[in-house]
């Protein structure tokens, strides 16, 4: 699969990934673990506006909200919710955040379902976390997908 595909910020997150040595991947893994945005005040005290990804290994929590982007379109706005002490998750999280906060409907639902495999970690991580991240981009575009349906 080429990054072509995917929308600007994502596939140069990729492309860095791809650059780098499979050690290199990882240490860059753990700076998009430290990057991960805190969630806003209006979300920290009500989890249950929170909807947990229960195939990530370690407690991963999303949401969602719309606002009109400069263009008049909706544009979908992710915030995640993971302990510090599970750096994979947070990694993860932080890539999909800073990949595709921001975003309309139909960018983020273009994104291939597989696209974490374009991360190059897959012999450097379990498989049972790469499916997190999978689960993670799968939840955000099922979330995308009903929210836009509702706003039409």
């Amino acid at each position: 699969m080429s990054t072509n595909t995917l929308p600007a910020a994502l596939a140069e997150i990729v492309d860095d990934f791809q650059a780098l040595s499979e050690p290199e991947r990882l240490q860059l893994l753990l700076e998009f673990s430290r990057g991960l945005p805190e969630l806003p005040e209006r979300l920290t005290n009500h989890p249950e506006l929170l909807e947990q990804v229960v195939e990530c290994q370690s407690p991963l929590f999303l949401t969602i909200e719309s606002e009109k982007n400069p263009y008049g379109d909706r544009a979908y706005r992710l915030f995640f919710k993971a302990p510090p002490e599970a750096p994979t998750t947070r990694g993860f999280a932080g890539v999909l955040h800073e990949g595709l906060d921001g975003l309309t409907a139909q960018e983020i639902l273009a994104v291939p379902d597989d696209m974490p495999e374009l991360l190059g970690l897959t012999r450097a991580i379990t498989p049972l976390r790469m499916r997190g991240m999978t689960a993670m981009l799968g939840r955000i575009k099922r979330k995308v997908a009903a929210a836009s349906r509702l706003e039409r």
